[in-house]
């Protein structure tokens, strides 16, 4: 069994986590910081591991030698199991966190003993972890990738287009509409990729790759900025990529190994 590890969470949206200098906290830690904790609790149902979460209060001061770190900082610096285990624990959180009480009848919630969710014991309402499905998508055309710019990013940086699933859609379908509304392009030959949980809050990310149909890439000036085709040796040393455990990025390496094989 690996080591047990106690997650600390702030109250910003993506639950930045509370790291000593060159490790994470271990769970025996938990006495030293329980005056800051508003919920605690195990992730035991969901993790063997037994990870213990907490969620810090809103006026808490971050302990000397400690600090607050975004959770995508934690790959680098701890590698993808504390990465992927602090997500986990993340979205354990929030669902404690925002399940305090029965949004219907205002009832003290509990957890449910079957599964990993919250259950009003008057009127029997049942809340699971939220989970938002989007696909993200590597189009390419004559061996080069259609990448944009979102609005959401840090100058410089270009990705593979990708947007929510909305009610009633397949995610198919939902690939030809997110690339032509922020691209004005229309694909083909949608070939699944693979799948990430990217708990940002609480995103599951399911990859693609398709085929360029037609059109000319023509950002939608809101959401995407700049979009355009990429060869592999023809992105510019001021572009940066997403970062590296990310599904994004894995498409984009992806292409790039093909590209290099002439596949």
């Amino acid at each position: 069994m690996s080591e047990r590890y106690l997650f600390i969470f702030d109250r910003s949206p993506d639950g930045c986590v509370l790291v000593p200098d060159g490790k994470p906290l271990p769970r025996d830690a938990r006495p030293e910081f329980e005056h800051l904790l508003e919920i605690s609790g195990p992730v035991s149902r969901l993790d063997e591991n037994c990870d213990m979460w907490g969620l810090a209060a809103k006026d808490s001061l971050t302990p000397c030698g400690y600090k607050f770190v975004s959770r995508q900082d934690l790959a680098g610096r701890f590698g993808m199991d504390l990465f992927v285990r602090s997500g986990a624990a993340f979205q354990v959180m929030s669902l404690y966190a925002n399940n305090k009480f029965c949004g219907r009848c205002g009832e003290p919630m509990r957890d449910q003993e079957r599964d990993l969710a919250r259950e009003c014991p008057k009127c029997g309402r049942l809340v699971f972890s939220s989970l938002y499905p989007a696909v993200i998508v590597a189009v390419e055309k004559d061996g080069a990738l259609l990448m944009g710019h979102n609005a959401s990013f840090p100058d410089g940086r270009y990705s593979v287009l990708a947007g929510f699933v909305e009610p009633g859609e397949t995610l198919e379908q939902t690939v030809v509409r997110e690339i032509y509304e922020e691209s004005k392009i229309k694909v083909k030959n949608i070939r699944y990729f693979c799948s990430q949980p990217w708990p940002f809050p609480a995103s599951m990310m399911l990859a693609f790759n398709a085929d360029w149909e037609s059109g000319d890439p023509t950002a939608d000036g809101d959401e995407i900025t700049d979009v355009r085709w990429f060869s592999p040796r023809d992105i510019p040393p001021e572009i940066s990529l997403p970062p590296v455990m990310s599904v994004s990025r894995m498409l984009i390496e992806d292409w790039k190994r093909r590209r290099a094989r002439g596949v």
